[in-house]
């Protein structure tokens, strides 16, 4: 299986691709710097420069072209203000979707956030991480309207902290922690098999190992 993973130098895009290619697979991360080449290479990634934030849909459907599936792992990143949460992620992941559908790539995966979708309360969680969350929303929308095999998968809290292989996974789960190796497990189970097309669910750690939690779905 191929894999182009929007956001390759990401934290959970690094565990999703060390996995993919112990599994056999050949996983593409999309990077801005070419400097992060060496480090996707070492995953056994094929490292691919490309700054969404500026790139025509037709460049973005050429790296995607003869992929099994997409995985949007993008994101503005801590310390990034208002303006790039709206142009990485909702602009960049709506761009990667659109050029899936151009591509012919029916299998797409979204990273959103636990939190979006729901009435935000500014002024508890501040103007940044609000516009963040409207951001993800904004991308999930865009995406349930494509004619794409679509899963949105909502992280709690992400953490360093090993992982577990234990979680709780449904449409809807109290707030909690989750280390990113634990998201990018649950990824390598939601690309083997598209029964969660068209679902959109929520991620913690907790006590269902990881295969079992996918095949509950």
């Amino acid at each position: 299986m191929r894999v182009v993973i929007a956001g390759g130098h990401g934290k959970i895009a690094s565990h999703l691709q060390r996995m993919l290619a112990a599994n056999g697979d050949q996983a593409v991360g999309i990077i801005r710097d070419a400097g992060q080449s060496a480090g996707l290479r070492d995953l056994s990634a094929e490292p691919v420069v490309l700054d969404l934030e500026l790139a025509e849909t037709d460049e973005v459907a050429e790296v995607l072209a003869g992929a099994d599936a997409a995985v949007f792992a993008a994101g503005a990143g801590p310390g990034s203000g208002v303006a790039r949460k709206d142009t990485v992620d909702r602009g960049a992941a709506v761009l990667f979707a659109e050029a899936a559908e151009q591509a012919g790539v029916r299998r797409f995966v979204q990273i959103s956030s636990m939190g979006a979708g729901h009435e935000i309360d500014e002024a508890r969680v501040g103007e940044v991480f609000a516009a963040y969350l409207r951001a993800k929303a904004a991308a999930e929308q865009d995406l349930r309207e494509r004619d794409l095999d679509w899963t949105i998968l909502r992280p709690g809290r992400l953490t360093d902290e090993p992982g577990t292989g234990l979680v709780h996974l449904a449409d809807s789960v109290p707030r909690a922690d989750v280390p990113r190796e634990d998201v990018a497990a649950v990824l390598v189970e939601l690309l083997a098999d598209a029964v969660t097309a068209g679902r959109t669910l929520e991620l913690t750690s907790g006590n269902t190992p990881i295969e079992e939690a996918v095949s509950r779905l």
